[in-house]
């Protein structure tokens, strides 16, 4: 996925989850963070970052925070919407017979991002979109999220129902050569995606190459499961 009016700014502070404080051109704007995870790894002051400008003349942020590069000169989306935009873009690699990619559908009383039919199987996938790189394992997630453990027990319910149920965690980054649940952080996470995976539910991690502009699905990577 491509975006449209990027700018380039230095990062000042963050003094809540949604906004940040970024030098656009010498000024300093108040600005609208797309994701609510913490990366306190990534949000330093004087940072590189980039920016997308809001198309509604009338919001009081005027730009949305979407990437950050890291000292290492790697840029990592943050924007929370692209996981979702990528997956949709990675759907048929993925499921190369697929022949109805539909998304945001519902399984009972659970919504899952994408729901795909090919010849033999019904397919519910989720999404997670991972920011935070350790000593290059990718790790998710960097805040706990009870509701990232819900969606893995809604999959093994959908799995034991007889659809095929699918998790995708896109690396919105590249430099990372596996995938973990961060279980220092939420080992209600990891405890779930390890029962997902025991009760049939397919995990898969890819990485992505990330530009000032744009994230493209790149490289599965592989899912490691050891604490």
């Amino acid at each position: 996925m491509k975006y449209e009016n990027v700018v380039s700014g230095k990062f000042i502070s963050r003094p809540n989850r949604f906004i940040a404080h970024i030098e656009i051109d010498g000024k300093e704007e108040i600005c609208h963070v797309m994701n609510t995870g913490r990366m306190k790894e990534l949000l330093l002051p004087g940072a590189e970052v980039f920016l997308c400008k809001a198309k509604n003349p009338e919001r009081k942020t005027k730009f949305d925070l979407i990437g950050v590069r890291r000292s290492d000169g790697e840029i990592i989306n943050i924007d929370s919407i692209a996981p979702n935009k990528v997956a949709g873009e990675y759907v048929k690699t993925l499921f190369p017979e697929a022949k109805l990619i539909k998304p945001e559908t519902f399984f009972e009383k659970s919504r899952f991002d994408f729901y795909i039919e090919d010849d033999s199987d019904r397919i519910f996938l989720e999404v997670k979109g991972v920011t935070l790189n350790v000593e290059g394992q990718a790790r998710f997630p960097d805040a706990p999220t009870e509701r990232g453990a819900k969606h893995l027990y809604e999959l093994i319910e959908a799995k034991k129902a007889g659809f095929r149920a699918c998790v995708l965690f896109v690396i919105a980054m590249k430099g990372c050569n596996s995938f973990a649940a961060n279980f220092a952080t939420d080992p209600k996470f990891a405890k779930a995606l390890f029962e997902a995976k025991e009760n049939g539910v397919e995990i898969f991690a890819v990485d992505c190459k990330v530009t000032e502009n744009g994230i493209f699905a790149d490289e599965r990577i592989p899912v490691c499961f050891s604490e």
